[in-house]
């Protein structure tokens, strides 16, 4: 008893310990819940205001402390409405991992703090759901972050979109794009050491998913003056010393280049080596990413061999030398750089030596040579060094485009990433001030007008009254700038065209006369200036007020940047090179196209740049991202206010919180609002049963809030000042602390009644199992006793019954004896009874029987006397014919019975045969190959033909069942199996392949419409075929059409017909026996289609185009057409006759063959 006692009390002493620490647990995680608040929204647990719409009062003061009070609580984002500011931090901060990634993927965008990756994922949803074109506009001023935003909306898309071997790739390459253009486009500047030094707009492409495809990008205003000289404390671009620092010593001999920086006059030396940066690390960075982005080898060696050669010319130098007739001329002072020059790009010396020296002017049928002197002969070095380098950043760009384009030719959806300088105002500024800051104030122009109109459908959208906003346009600065007529690029290309004496003065005097009255224009000649005694203003400037203030431009080489000149001589050396890349990049130095028009100037051709980049962006629903630097020295944790109020006023900010907040300041949605303000009414808390408009009414008017305050929209209540908001939020605060309060006074008398009816519960328990113990025990005893007596009671009662069922027993068994020996006794008496009886009836039906045949013999005795006559006669009769047909035909009968006999037997046999094989044919399934076994030997002959007869009989059943088009697919498949069955690798998977002919639905495309009416005949095959290159084996896709009298081949994109042969020219078809689709026409030799030679082509389905092809020529020329089958044969290319050779090897493309020419008498086809 004491131990079941002792163990009740451990059981429940342990579900007791058990519920208090649930109990415990409970209490203490909702403790944790209490302190910790879920971030629903932008509002909770705000440092600041996350969105200056909000911020009240709204001025230049507040606007700053509130980016000042965030950035030092590590908050570098905040929201003007969409728009994302960023202020650099100048450190690594734990926002971009991947778990932020997931925080901020498929969330609205108000609902979590302020965040680059909220515009990124709300600008890849409005893509990929909406089917909207996005772009994302990175604005600031050098070291303000714009290439690091642009990185990280890159990498945010990146990470969120599709996953797959091909999309992968896609991404990688897009991402590797980003090192390469900033090693030849990024310098170290004194306010930045990664700057961006040319403008950059990418349009990534994105299928109906939402994976990408690939992406164009375009450059805007490279500085390539920088080549040539940089300011104090600045770099080169970062290739120059990336090469110098990183390259093996192997290949700085073959670029011969030494790795001192002093070495060359192009690379400043103040601040070759700058602070945590590994020019080494990052060159072989560079060549890796232009390999995953597709260069090849020799193109990399290529770039590498034009930059060594930018680098060696500025060390090339002049001096001065008189001529006999009194001029100057200039004259290289040492020719070994001139000649490493020479060896590096091809170029003859004594050509290239010339153009230094001389240069050549036409006008019509005449050329005049003049000389150079050593200032014009430094300008043409320098000229030529910056337009090297500035093509090479083209060619860069373009050959990057080529490897990224999508390859598919589906729809596409674009998110464009416009990655350029901002607004500039240096003490000295000059040509690229001036037309970095036009681009700036055609963007800020395309901002506020995207941004009204964005507010403007809203309110339309939401059925709100529109009210006019008064803001600044700037389109009049715009109009200064760029008027065909009179605007300020119009009169500088003027200027630079006009004959005679041309200079930066007689621009400005012009620019004096013409925009003298304009109020945006001053000058110490303009009549509107109010700076006519102000030293500050010299005579060779001009100050345009823009609309982030006015800049002072040094005219000061204008006209000169403008003209951006390149000599001529120049460009035919650079023609010349037997460098392949140097020489396409001057196509205007080949003399055969020489062009005596005008280059355009640099300054028209950035305004159509500018130009086309705006009309792109109005196509795309705008994102933006203003990026602001916290200071200069490049340092963290220091916030210069001067400087950020600078930024603050050129990039329009204040101005873009006053249009968002000329109507609204907040909106939302009536779900959000609701649930989130819910608590404040005490009807719509804890749950709201009808529409969320009318509980969000329902809640303001209890509120008491002010009707003028808010507006209702069709799906989101207008707030109209930030005040009404930070109430609402301030009473939401104090009720959500009331609540909490009384959750916890709900809990803690839950937690006290809970551990009473624990105890309780516990008590009773321990006196219910003592209870049970004692009872237990006492019926034990009990059960014991009345088992003993029960024993002995059934022990005397089964004796009793035992002794009862056997007498009973003997009874039965003697009463069973007596019944048997008189059952035995009747049954034999009735038995003699009964054969008595039978035995009486029997006699009497014998002797019916006896009389009744006595009877009928005597009456057959009559009948066969009768009949025995008449028999006897016939016998006679008969006999005697017998004998006479026996003695005639005796001889006769003997030698034919045993053949007739045996033809019965064999009629016999084959009778059986038949019958049996009706009850055992098979099904008239044409494969079904069982058949019954023959069962005598001598039918074998005739088993087998019945066998051929009766499958051709079931198939002929089967065929006619077919249609004419199926009869015709069938006898092309035969075709195909007699034609390429065990001799090509590719025949067994096209067996299963019906053949359409007609794969582009020609009649069908309105694209093709030109390309079917210029055809009249019946179009057998219409596929898309990859022409190879005869030059180089590249592909170039072609639409392959078959008619019944001729083979023609067209543009995809035109439609429009490249090559028509006839069917008659067409010799013979080669291919390999491997698994690949390439195969070569051959045409007759002499023949007009055969004047370049035969074709090549790769197809998909091969098999098909070669049967077809075989059919129609043996249709129409009534002779076969020879089907070559060998992984080696000839084709004729020109006057070449070239070896198409198929090989194994392994495929960085996968699955898909490729083919090179390598070289004039072999092309490779390596198939995987």
């Amino acid at each position: 008893m004491n131990v079941c006692l002792s163990l009740s009390y451990e059981q429940n002493a342990k579900v007791l310990v058990k519920s208090v620490e649930k109990n415990n647990k409970e209490e203490k995680f909702l403790e944790t819940m209490a302190k910790m608040e879920v971030k629903t929204s932008l509002l909770d647990n705000m440092i600041g205001v996350g969105d200056m719409v909000l911020l009240e009062p709204l001025n230049e003061e507040t606007f700053i402390n509130n980016l000042k009070k965030r950035f030092d609580h590590n908050e570098i984002y905040t929201y003007i409405g969409s728009v994302v500011i960023s202020v650099n931090p100048y450190r690594s901060l734990s926002i971009y991992s991947p778990e932020k990634v997931e925080d901020y993927r498929n969330r609205n965008f108000y609902e979590l703090s302020p965040h680059i990756f909220a515009l990124s994922d709300e600008a890849y949803r409005s893509l990929r759901d909406q089917d909207k074109d996005q772009c994302i506009l990175i604005t600031g001023e050098s070291g303000a972050g714009k290439t690091e935003a642009s990185k990280l909306v890159m990498s945010y898309v990146a990470a969120v979109c599709g996953k797959g071997a091909e999309v992968n790739q896609v991404k990688e390459q897009l991402l590797q794009s980003n090192p390469v253009l900033e090693a030849f486009g990024n310098a170290k500047t004194v306010r930045n050491d990664n700057s961006s030094r040319f403008g950059k707009y990418m349009d990534i492409e994105f299928d109906f998913k939402g994976d990408p495809l690939g992406g164009v990008i375009s450059n805007y205003l490279l500085e390539k003056s920088r080549v040539v000289k940089q300011p104090r404390g600045e770099r080169n671009f970062h290739v120059f010393y990336q090469l110098l620092s990183g390259a093996s010593e192997e290949l700085l001999n073959k670029l011969k280049l030494e790795r001192d920086f002093s070495r060359y006059n192009y690379l400043s030396l103040d601040s070759a080596k700058v602070n945590g940066v590994d020019d080494a690390s990052n060159f072989r960075t560079v060549r890796n990413a232009m390999q995953i982005v597709g260069f090849m080898d020799h193109e990399a060696e290529s770039v590498l061999e034009v930059v060594a050669a930018v680098l060696k010319l500025g060390n090339i130098e002049f001096k001065p030398e008189s001529r006999v007739n009194g001029l100057d001329e200039s004259k290289i002072k040492d020719k070994n750089e001139l000649k490493e020059i020479c060896e590096l790009t091809g170029i003859d010396q004594s050509v290239l030596e010339r153009a230094f020296s001389f240069r050549t002017v036409e006008a019509k049928q005449e050329k005049v040579s003049t000389t150079l002197n050593v200032a014009q002969a430094y300008y043409a070095r320098d000229a030529l060094a910056k337009n090297l380098y500035s093509r090479l950043f083209s060619w860069l760009v373009n050959r990057i485009n080529e490897s990224i384009k999508a390859q598919t030719k589906v729809r596409k959806k674009v998110m464009g990433v416009l990655d350029i300088y901002g607004f500039e105002i240096f003490e000295d500024n000059s040509f690229e001030q001036f037309i970095i800051n036009y681009c700036n104030e055609k963007l800020q122009q395309i901002f506020i007008e995207l941004t009204l109109k964005e507010e403007q459908e809203e309110y339309i959208r939401e059925d709100i009254e529109w009210t006019h906003i008064d803001y600044f346009n700037n389109a009049i600065i715009c109009d200064l700038i760029e008027n065909n007529t009179n605007g300020i690029l119009a009169m500088l290309d003027e200027e630079c065209l006009r004959p005679g004496t041309v200079t930066d003065e007689t621009f400005l005097e012009k620019l004096n006369q013409i925009c003298a009255t304009h109020q945006h224009f001053e000058s110490r000649m303009s009549k509107c200036s109010r700076f006519l005694n102000d030293t500050s203003l010299p005579h060779s400037c001009f100050r345009i007020q823009h609309y982030a203030g006015k800049v002072l431009y040094q005219v000061e080489g204008f006209v000169d940047k403008n003209n951006d000149l390149l000599y001529r001589d120049l460009s035919q050396a650079m023609w010349k090179a037997g460098h392949a890349l140097i020489k396409s990049l001057f196509p205007e130095g080949n003399p055969a196209k020489i062009n005596l028009k005008r280059p355009p100037t640099a300054g028209s051709q950035f305004k159509a740049s500018v130009a086309t980049l705006m009309k792109n962006l109005q196509t795309k629903n705008p994102n933006y991202i203003r990026c602001i630097k916290p200071n200069d020295k490049k340092a963290a944790h220091i916030f210069n206010e001067a400087l950020v109020c600078h930024q603050i006023r050129y990039l329009g900010l204040l101005e873009n919180v006053r249009v968002r907040r000329a109507g609204y300041a907040f909106r939302q949605a009536y779900e959000p609002c609701l649930e989130r303000y819910k608590m404040l009414c005490k009807q719509t808390w804890p749950h709201w049963k009808g529409p969320a408009r009318a509980g969000v009414e329902v809640l303001f008017n209890e509120l008491e809030i002010p009707v003028e305050e808010y507006s209702f929209g069709r799906s989101k209540i207008f707030i109209r000042n930030p005040r009404t908001l930070f109430k609402l939020e301030d009473l939401r605060k104090q009720r959500l602390e009331d609540l909490a309060t009384l959750i916890q006074k709900i809990y803690r008398g839950w937690k006290c009644r809970t551990h009473f009816l624990l105890m309780r519960k516990s008590q009773i328990v321990i006196a219910a199992w003592y209870r049970r113990y004692a009872q237990q025990k006492r019926y034990q005893q009990i059960k014991s006793s009345a088992l003993v007596i029960q024993s002995y009671i059934r022990g005397w009662k089964a004796r009793k019954i035992l002794r009862e069922l056997k007498h009973q027993k003997r009874c039965e068994e003697a009463a069973t004896t007596i019944a048997a020996y008189w059952h035995g006794t009747q049954a034999r008496r009735e038995l003699s009874r009964l054969k008595e009886e039978a035995r009486n009836k029997h006699a009497i039906a014998v002797i019916w029987a006896y009389w009744l045949g006595s009877k009928a013999r005597r009456e057959l005795k009559r009948l066969k006397e009768e009949a025995r006559r008449k028999h006897a006669v016939a016998v006679i009769w008969a006999y005697w014919l017998g004998l006479k047909v026996r003695r005639e035909y005796r001889k006769f009968f003997r030698a034919n019975a045993g053949k007739k006999i045996y033809e019965f037997t064999i009629q016999r046999i084959v009778q059986k045969y038949f019958l049996e094989m009706k009850n055992k044919m098979p099904s008239l399934s044409p494969i079904d190959k069982n058949w019954p076994s023959r069962p005598y030997l001598f039918l074998d002959s005739t088993h087998k033909e019945l066998k051929r007869i009766f499958h051709l009989w079931r198939c002929k059943k089967y065929r006619d069942q077919f249609t004419d088009q199926q009869k015709l697919i069938y006898e092309e498949k035969l075709e195909a199996s007699e034609l390429f069955k065990d001799k090509k690798a590719l025949y067994p998977s096209s067996v299963g392949q019906p053949f359409q002919g007609a794969y582009l639905e020609i009649n069908k495309n309105p694209k093709y419409k030109k390309l079917k009416d210029a055809i009249e005949e019946k179009i057998i095959i219409a596929e898309v075929v990859n022409k190879i290159n005869r030059a180089n084996g590249k592909s170039t896709s072609r639409i392959f059409l078959l008619t019944n009298n001729n083979l023609l081949l067209a543009d995809q994109k035109s439609g429009q017909i490249k090559s028509e042969v006839p069917l008659v020219d067409v010799t013979k078809v080669s291919m390999s026996s491997q698994n690949d689709g390439f195969f070569a026409i051959h045409l007759r030799e002499g023949s007009e289609a055969a004047s370049k030679g035969d074709f090549l082509f790769s197809s998909d389905h091969l098999i098909e185009m070669a049967t077809k092809l075989y059919r129609t020529t043996l249709s129409q020329t009534k002779q076969k057409l020879n089907i070559e089958i060998s992984d080696e044969f000839l084709v004729q290319f020109r006057q070449d006759k070239v070896c198409v050779k198929f090989i194994q090897g392994n495929q960085k493309n996968g699955s898909v063959p490729t083919c090179k020419r390598k070289n004039n008498r072999l092309l490779e086809v390596a198939v995987p």
